[in-house]
């Protein structure tokens, strides 16, 4: 990583992960495999900031260590990238336990538990399938049915309308959101 860490992928330890490298790399993978519009892809950093948005939409409570899951409920893609469902489906259960793996060492490095509870897990996936229709329909070319077949309907009261920032924007946004949040959570 550029802050010098060396990851063990297979054998990921929590000390070697740092907010930095996980904003970089997430500030640089694109959704949609970079097949949007606009002058910059929709990044992985910028999705996550939406996603944390919607949850506290839906759960005004939600207390910062959720939303601090939610903001890194896509962190392991800082090294593994961006995949679509089916694809990691297609790829098997040894893909998905190094991605829970990865995400579980993430969580622990910033003092969350290791497994988000299935209430936490359920209402980020809600958000993430939300911002996925406002992606597709607002950047990736989807008609409104056509997003709602694949990713429901985003909550009511909910609007956005998407602006896809450059790799640094997105970066300094997401480690603002994070550091506010570390703060919140105490």
């Amino acid at each position: 990583m550029l802050s010098g860490r060396r990851l063990d992928l297979l054998d990921p330890a929590a000390i070697d992960i740092e907010i930095d490298d996980i904003a970089l790399g997430l500030s640089r993978v694109a959704r949609w495999n970079g097949q949007t519009t606009g002058d910059y892809g929709f990044s992985v950093a910028q999705h996550c900031l939406v996603v944390d948005d919607i949850c506290r939409h839906i759960e005004p409570s939600l207390s910062p260590a959720h939303r601090l899951m939610a903001l890194l409920h896509d962190a392991p893609e800082y090294v593994i990238g961006d995949m679509i469902s089916p694809f990691k489906a297609a790829l098997g259960l040894d893909y998905k336990r190094f991605e829970a793996h990865l995400e579980q060492a993430i969580f622990i490095r910033f003092g969350l538990p290791a497994l988000m509870p299935a209430t936490v897990k359920t209402l980020i996936k809600q958000a993430d399938h939300a911002c996925a229709y406002f992606e597709a329909t607002q950047l990736a070319g989807f008609s409104d049915a056509e997003a709602r077949q694949y990713f429901g309907t985003p909550p009511a009261g909910f609007e956005l309308t998407i602006t896809p920032l450059s790799d640094r924007e997105a970066r300094e946004a997401f480690v603002g959101r994070f550091n506010q949040l570390m703060q919140l959570k105490g």
